[in-house]
């Protein structure tokens, strides 16, 4: 499933609009973003499974809500929307609190508990975060991160994962080992030769 992601927004990627338009044109940055403005903002799998870029907000109760939503949008810098692609699982809160990243919330293992229950769901799955394995766990396996990007901008030794859900709903993990990084020595300012 393909989701829309916080780097989607236009606001987000717009550093990118420079190398568009140097290597082709503005417009096709442009057509970039507006088909970003038309992915769904989150999956439900089989009506079990609640998929996201980012993770839970305070504001959404029930996610066949986000079905009302017209699209296609730029994703806003605060609300439901923002919180399903930026926010962020925490183990040591309980209910919502601050996120680092400067928006949107973290959030503790209860909220994951009381929106799984309260919509009869199993799992909640997102990305949003580098993690070492490539996917990780978060309270008590009712969530999962994946990242799909190994050594993620050359600056992460991170393996990556995909996840694969068979007919019965059991899921396996696909790894994507990380490349090694070449170690170059430091230069004594010498030439060689």
């Amino acid at each position: 499933t393909i989701s829309a992601s916080s780097c989607g927004s236009s606001g987000i990627n717009a550093e990118y609009g420079d190398e568009c338009k140097r290597r082709y044109n503005i417009k096709i940055w442009k057509t970039f973003t507006d088909v970003f403005n038309c992915l769904p903002l989150a999956a439900l799998v089989e009506s079990t499974i609640f998929c996201m870029h980012g993770g839970l907000s305070p504001d959404l109760l029930n996610p066949r809500d986000l079905n009302k939503v017209e699209r296609p949008l730029d994703i806003p810098n605060k609300g439901v929307l923002c919180d399903l692609l930026w926010s962020d699982p925490d183990p040591d809160i309980v209910g919502f609190g601050d996120n680092d990243r400067g928006v949107s919330f973290t959030f503790g293992t209860n909220e994951v508990s009381k929106f799984l229950k309260r919509n009869n769901l199993s799992l909640i799955v997102r990305a949003h975060q580098v993690v070492e394995d490539g996917y990780q766990f978060f309270c008590k396996r009712k969530m999962v991160t994946l990242f799909s990007a190994p050594n993620y901008c050359g600056e992460f030794d991170n393996a990556a994962a995909t996840l694969t859900v068979s007919k019965d709903l059991v899921c396996s993990f696909h790894i994507y080992k990380p490349k090694p990084v070449a170690i170059v020595p430091p230069s004594d300012g010498k030439k060689k030769k």
